[in-house]
């Protein structure tokens, strides 16, 4: 039914009073009970009487008495209230071990190397209810978060749409992964001998040039790109079984080892400093800010938080 404007209208404030007075059967308690005065609990309840048309409270003697109407009134009063302050009440902190919920993530596949196995740990010891659905770089990330198709997106962040929220979580530099006995690792590693070296380029798009190809072009050399693979892990496996070279993000010198570069380690393969300026690269997480507020991401994002900001086991 359409409420017209000159209808009377019972907001928050009023079914609360209400609630106390039926409640109290006492304006003056009623008043304490809102920490108002009598006076003013007493224009609410007159308030209250021209809305319902229901003297509500009446005088007996010393006290007062609800009428029937009140009566009827007093638990659907007392409900009211209860789901108004459940409403308007902030969400209490959530306790992971209660969670039962499946979060989609979108990488590429060396960040979900990297994430899944510390992820599913340390869900195992704080959230077993906890699911974990990677997703590749298949999907437009501003759109898919905003529609809810992924739940977080980890990476180089790169596109501005304005409402998402990004974090940055680790800035690494490239390096070249090889295998133990690469020739590459005899000699100290030149710009020269880099160039010299077969290459694998990782390059969802195709594309066989990169940031190591203009730094090398500013030398006057030029590397042999032998093959070009959409994923990290098969052009780290590629390296791991050839004289292949392979870039890598890795950290720089002297700080905590990064869980991204755990897929080199666990294939064997050595990582060498470049000797050329290349880019850093920052693996950052995104999100949708609807749930920049809601307790089960709030645990994926600090999950995720941890994982990279701890040394790898």
């Amino acid at each position: 039914m359409q409420v017209k404007s000159t209808d009377p209208v019972l907001d928050a404030n009023l079914a609360i009073a209400l609630d106390a007075l039926l409640a109290e059967e006492s304006v003056t308690k009623a008043a304490a009970r809102m920490h108002t005065s009598p006076a003013a609990m007493s224009r609410t309840l007159g308030r209250l009487r021209r809305i319902l048309r229901d003297p509500l409270l009446v005088r007996a003697g010393q006290v007062m008495v609800p009428t029937p109407r009140a009566l009827a009134l007093r638990e659907e009063a007392a409900g009211v209230v209860r789901r108004i302050t459940a409403l308007l009440t902030p969400e209490t902190p959530v306790d992971p071990a209660t969670l039962s919920s499946t979060f989609t993530v979108q990488g590429a596949d060396l960040i979900g190397a990297a994430l899944a196995p510390a992820l599913l740990r340390l869900a195992r010891q704080e959230a077993p209810g906890v699911s974990l659905r990677m997703r590749a770089e298949e999907l437009e990330a501003g759109p898919a978060l905003r529609d809810g198709r992924i739940d977080l997106e980890i990476g180089s962040i790169d596109h501005v749409d304005p409402e998402t929220q990004v974090e940055e979580l680790v800035t690494l530099r490239m390096a070249a992964a090889v295998r133990p006995d690469h020739p590459l690792t005899r000699k100290p590693l030149t710009p020269a001998r880099l160039a010299a070296a077969e290459h694998v380029v990782v390059s969802r798009r195709g594309r066989f040039s990169g940031p190591l190809d203009a730094a090398l072009a500013e030398h006057g050399l030029q590397r042999r790109v032998s093959a070009v693979l959409p994923s990290h892990l098969a052009a780290l496996t590629l390296a791991a079984a050839s004289d292949v070279v392979c870039l890598i993000p890795a950290v720089p010198d002297g700080e905590t080892p990064s869980p991204v570069t755990a897929p080199a380690s666990v294939l064997g393969l050595h990582v060498l400093d470049i000797p050329l300026p290349l880019p850093p690269l920052t693996i950052g997480m995104a999100w949708h800010p609807r749930h920049a507020a809601d307790g089960a991401h709030q645990w994926l994002r600090g999950a995720v938080r941890q994982i990279f900001r701890t040394t790898p086991s």
